[in-house]
């Protein structure tokens, strides 16, 4: 398996992405190394839970996994304590990549964090578009990912889906939602935890779990 993780990131590092977009494993990068191994580890760390449901947010942000190379997590995450899922945690090997000084925490990640430990509920989580999509000369910026943008990522989270016990795939808002449903899945969606989502993503989550859409 450890051998499959490390193909499946090698696999991203090997994107080209263009010049309004950033793939932030890419090996010509040297503090990218951190990144791989973070999700390595974080994605190691998941194989030990057997996830069987996978979420699929919309593209990393500038502030979150553009600077840990983990889905849905920010600076704080990767340096605090370990989650009440026992997930990051000091003494596993999470690090902060050298270029990530000054860039602030990512409020998303540490909401859905929280609506999870609240639900007791942990999908494997992942991204429609993987890399970080921002505005042409502004790489501090978020943008919505292109329909070609998360066409070049549905092979990525269709490898999760085979690397883990994955049951049901769930969208998060409506761009993960669009490219799962031209990839041919009809799958559940729910609200995104950003912009004042949360209510709305922890109500879709227990509406799913409560009918056993999901579990």
């Amino acid at each position: 398996m450890t051998t499959c993780i490390r193909a499946f990131i090698d696999s991203l590092a090997a994107v080209e992405t263009g010049p309004g977009s950033h793939n932030f494993f890419d090996h010509a990068i040297p503090e990218n190394s951190r990144r791989r191994q973070n999700l390595e580890i974080f994605l190691q760390e998941m194989r030990d839970r057997s996830p069987q449901v996978l979420l699929v947010g919309e593209a990393p942000g500038f502030r979150g996994m553009k600077v840990t190379g983990i889905p849905f997590t920010n600076r704080t995450i990767l340096e605090g304590p370990a989650n009440a899922f026992g997930l990051f945690g000091p003494g596993k090997g999470y690090a902060l990549p050298g270029d990530s000084g000054g860039v602030a925490a990512e409020p998303t990640a540490t909401v859905l964090w929280a609506v999870l430990a609240e639900l007791d509920f942990l999908p494997l989580l992942w991204s429609a578009y993987p890399f970080h999509p921002h505005a042409p000369g502004r790489p501090l910026s978020n943008r919505t990912p292109t329909l070609t943008e998360t066409a070049i990522g549905t092979p990525f989270w269709q490898a999760l889906t085979e690397l883990f016990p994955i049951q049901s795939v769930v969208a998060v808002g409506n761009v993960a939602h669009r490219s799962l449903q031209r990839s041919g899945l009809r799958v559940p969606k729910i609200r995104h935890p950003a912009r004042g989502g949360r209510a709305g993503f922890k109500l879709g989550l227990k509406e799913l779990l409560a009918h056993g859409v999901i579990h």
